[in-house]
């Protein structure tokens, strides 16, 4: 019954090595972060893997009891509780050692952006803000939205939203792709059904420690006035920023707020998370070859959804899930079934693999 325990052993010597490197003195703070953050992230597990060899002990003990006359009533039921126990620690170790996405517990830029499908495409893409937005608001994240491009019904040709909050990314990040709306438009007068689509890009949000950025070498900085709606002042000061990462030709460009050193601020977040994507991105496709499925790769150009309104469905391609809820969807709070599914399916798969 204790197969699983010298699986473990290599574990829990990783925990103590970190302990270790982490009470020393001199310790550079970016290093320091990633070892606290390894240390963290191991702690539940080795608090699982003591309860677990706690339970082997007890069992052996009580199975050794149950022929005593005084004790073998009562050593019995321990022991038969045990017997029920120890599987159970075993999934949740399992479970608990499934490899995780180093970035799931970080904040996450999301990017919508209008597709094929004119108006109608641009219409979508500000009804995926709002349902983002409400989901947002169902798991108790902050939602700001930090730069947007309006079509001219209203809609959105591009939106970037910054969300913070507990592991925003584990969840949000299912959400990447081409999400596609079947539906007739405000601006049909015959009533046929038309399609367009949408992109969402979710990015994590990168930190200092994820990498460098040398901004005399690297960036080139440009400022002028900013353009669009705001009002009068908009026009007066120079205080939109376009940066241009020179290595791999990212832009981004920040025009909402007033000032210039917010824009500026604002710009960098987002540049430094779409370099640190791309990094990932290119990881993903080496390892696509070994993946069976695709939760959560994030491959933008993949149709994962499609919202089909005259029947009242949504519908997910990569786990062949259908809901008949699209207006609890539309709205947020129905949207978390939807990606609890595909965390599941993901986890499933990852402890498919899990060599324990």
């Amino acid at each position: 019954m204790n197969g699983l325990l010298p699986k473990l052993a290599p574990i829990e010597l990783r925990f103590e090595e970190l302990a270790a490197l982490m009470s020393e003195g001199n310790v550079p703070s970016d290093k320091f972060i990633k070892l606290s953050r390894e240390y963290s992230e191991l702690t539940p597990v080795i608090e699982l893997i003591r309860t677990y060899k706690k339970a082997l002990t007890d069992y052996v003990d009580t199975e050794s009891l149950i022929s005593d006359p005084d004790m073998g009533e009562m050593a019995k039921e321990d022991y038969s509780r045990l017997k029920i126990l120890i599987p159970e620690y075993e999934s949740k170790i399992k479970l608990a050692l499934i490899p995780r996405d180093e970035d799931d517990a970080k904040n996450a830029i999301l990017e919508i952006r209008a597709g094929t499908g004119g108006d109608e495409a641009a219409l979508f893409a500000g009804d995926l803000l709002g349902m983002y937005r409400g989901y947002a608001a169902e798991m108790g994240w902050r939602f700001e939205v930090v730069e947007h491009a309006e079509s001219d019904l209203g809609g959105f040709k591009e939106v970037i939203v910054e969300i913070n909050g507990t592991n925003v990314f584990s969840y949000l990040k299912f959400e990447s792709g081409v999400h596609r709306v079947q539906r007739v438009p405000a601006t049909e007068t015959s009533g046929r059904v038309h399609t367009s689509a949408a992109t969402v890009a979710v990015l994590p949000e990168a930190q200092d420690v994820d990498m460098s950025i040398n901004e005399a070498t690297d960036l080139r900085i440009d400022v002028f006035r900013a353009g669009g709606a705001g009002g009068q002042h908009v026009n007066k000061t120079e205080s939109a920023v376009r940066i241009t990462h020179l290595p791999t030709g990212i832009v981004v460009v920040m025009q909402d707020e007033r000032s210039q050193h917010k824009n500026k601020a604002k710009a960098m977040k987002i540049l430094r998370s779409r370099i640190y994507d791309g990094q990932r991105q290119m990881l993903d496709a080496t390892r696509a070859a070994d993946r069976k499925s695709q939760v959560g790769s994030g491959d933008r150009s993949e149709r994962i959804r499609t919202y089909n309104f005259p029947q009242g469905r949504v519908s997910d391609h990569r786990i062949n899930l259908t809901l008949y809820k699209i207006d609890d969807i539309m709205a947020g709070y129905g949207l978390s079934e939807m990606i609890d599914a595909l965390v599941t399916e993901d986890q499933a798969e990852k402890l498919a693999n899990l060599s324990l």
